[in-house]
């Protein structure tokens, strides 16, 4: 798809906690492929038992029943190589031939990392393990502000060059707001030798609280004019959903006439935002 020349409109969502938020996750991505036809359809990993069978399954009906491709997520955070290898025999069996490799968010609770027994630390240890037994395309996540546990920026490019390198055939940034940190991030991958797609990630605000909470959590920032706009309209959801449709749909303007390769909607499973700035951009 990176391949056409033509941008890329993917969307990610979660996996719901219940069977019947299964079946509406299923009924907002069969809509969404009538309004927008996304190119393909992310769901995000659960670390818990059930929540990643509902990932799994919820994977294999978009690819599927509603013949959409499909981006699995499958993350190192509790899993073992055995749990590895099962998911990936699903997945497989499926038909699901896409799949982003990340070490996971730390769960709750812990101050660092730790992996499971025989299992991976880093995403570039499962990247490395699903390039040498198994034939997908493997995307990896990226951070144009530098991961929140890097030491610098150089260092946090040099373990995206090992991603890449070690068999990562696009990836996807963390949310941002500011497109300059995208564009400096790019340049200095190109100089890096990564030559892979390098897509933005965009998350439309409809919360601010929300999304105040998300970028500290991520290490992505909030532009200080940006942050005293939203400060001014908190109280008011309408305002600040019509100012954050507004803002991705500028930012995502700038994006794609500059060379950006697609855009990745982070939704939250909350559509409209995202419907809206599709739209215009079409």
């Amino acid at each position: 798809m990176y391949g056409t020349g033509e941008p890329v409109f993917s969307f990610e969502f979660f996996p719901p906690k219940t069977d019947e938020g299964a079946k509406n996750l299923m009924k907002t991505v069969a809509a969404l492929k009538g309004k927008l036809s996304p190119h393909f359809v992310s769901v995000t990993y659960g670390a818990g038992g059930s929540t990643r069978d509902r990932t799994l399954e919820v994977v294999a009906n978009i690819q599927n029943d509603l013949s959409i491709t499909a981006l699995a997520h499958l993350t190192c955070v509790a899993s073992s190589r055995g749990d590895l290898r099962e998911a990936m025999r699903r997945m497989i069996t499926e038909n699901v031939e896409n799949i982003l490799a990340l070490r996971g968010d730390i769960p709750s609770g812990e101050g660092e990392f730790v992996p499971p027994e025989d299992g991976f630390r880093h995403a570039s240890e499962l990247i490395d393990y699903l390039a040498n037994n198994y034939f997908v395309d493997i995307g990896a996540a990226c951070y144009p502000e530098s991961h929140p546990e890097s030491d610098s920026a150089e260092s946090d490019m040099q373990w995206t060059k090992s991603k890449y390198d070690l068999g990562a055939n696009f990836l996807i940034t963390q949310l941002f707001f500011d497109n300059s940190h995208y564009f400096d991030f790019v340049e200095r991958a190109r100089a890096a030798g990564v030559k892979a797609p390098i897509v933005p990630g965009i998350m439309p605000i409809t919360n601010v609280a929300q999304i105040e909470r998300f970028t500290k959590m991520c290490g992505a920032t909030i532009p200080e004019e940006l942050q005293e706009r939203l400060a001014r309209i908190a109280d008011d959801p309408a305002a600040v959903m019509a100012t954050g449709i507004e803002l991705a749909i500028d930012q995502s303007r700038e994006l794609l006439d500059k060379g950006a390769p697609g855009l990745h909607f982070y939704t939250l499973n909350k559509c409209d935002a995202t419907r809206s700035v599709l739209a215009a951009l079409r």
